[in-house]
């Protein structure tokens, strides 16, 4: 299985040269890609008492794509992943240029994990519509495809006119690898339609079991091959506990997950040295 790390960037919010070490020892220990998450903004729940959502003003997010850039620039094997990127309060055209630029400055290493978020208060700050999200992702992800393959795109849907506009430098990868995070069935058909990959964020039970078998499904009626579709499993505990982690990666091995990610942000793994630390443990346990 590819295996991957999540940037722990709470832990490191202050610290670029601890993100520094990290990225360059997940290459070096052989890892296969790295995981970026994205929050644009926190909430103050003394300001916001009706917030309940499991990040605040107090937890550090860097910026997706201008940690992206700079993780390009300090590796040369490892693949770049958002995991995931909330499109849909974004400029479409401009994440498009920013994926291509991340996918270029990296030689082509680059997927774009996509979801629709979960926080409301963010998409208000950023002047974006909640409630279209859905649908305005999915013409999204079809403009984007074009920005990418395309040099001059017309392009008229409900949400956005492209007239004789093209992107350059385009990306080396032509599309962008796109991969899918969250559990709703409305995403697995947009996964099934445009994806590499899915990202299920939960845990290896019968519910991940039944959406991976509704997904199958819509993969072979878009005529697609559910083999060479992946999926990426996070390994998320609260400690530090290798041999747990290697069952869970057994358990999403067994109903179907491609890829496995250890994922270290909400542990009492603090210290860069105990970061990398883990990470040598975990692949050790998984090849021994």
């Amino acid at each position: 299985m590819p295996l991957g790390a999540f940037l722990p960037t709470r832990a490191f919010a202050q610290d670029p040269a601890a993100i520094r070490d990290w990225t360059q020892a997940v290459e070096e220990i052989g890892y296969d890609y790295i995981d970026v998450p994205d929050h644009v903004l926190g909430v103050d729940r003394q300001a916001r008492p009706d917030f309940d959502g499991p990040y605040d003003i107090s937890d550090g997010f860097h910026e997706t794509f201008v940690t992206l850039g700079y993780l390009a620039a300090i590796t040369t094997r490892v693949r770049l992943r958002s995991a995931v990127l909330i499109l849909p309060q974004r400029q479409t055209a401009l994440v498009a240029k920013q994926a291509a630029e991340v996918d270029v400055l990296s030689g082509g290493r680059f997927d774009l994990g996509v979801g629709v978020g979960w926080n409301t208060v963010e998409y208000e700050a950023l002047n974006e519509d909640w409630k279209s999200r859905g649908a305005r992702q999915t013409e999204q992800l079809e403009a984007m495809n074009h920005l990418w393959t395309e040099d001059v795109v017309t392009f008229k849907g409900k949400f956005h006119t492209f007239d004789g506009v093209g992107l350059n430098p385009r990306p080396v990868q032509r599309p962008i690898p796109l991969w899918f995070g969250g559990s709703a069935d409305a995403m697995l058909r947009r996964a099934a339609k445009f994806g590499s990959g899915w990202i299920p964020l939960g845990k290896p039970d019968d519910a991940a079991v039944a959406r991976l078998d509704a997904l199958r499904g819509y993969l072979n009626a878009e005529s697609r091959d559910p083999a060479k579709f992946g999926i990426e499993c996070w390994i998320r505990t609260t400690r530090r506990d290798p041999d747990s982690w290697c069952r869970a990666a057994e358990a999403w091995r067994a109903i179907g997950a491609t890829d496995v990610t250890l994922y270290t942000s909400s542990t009492d793994i603090i210290s860069i040295g105990d970061q990398i630390d883990a990470l040598q443990a975990f692949k050790a346990r998984l090849e021994g």
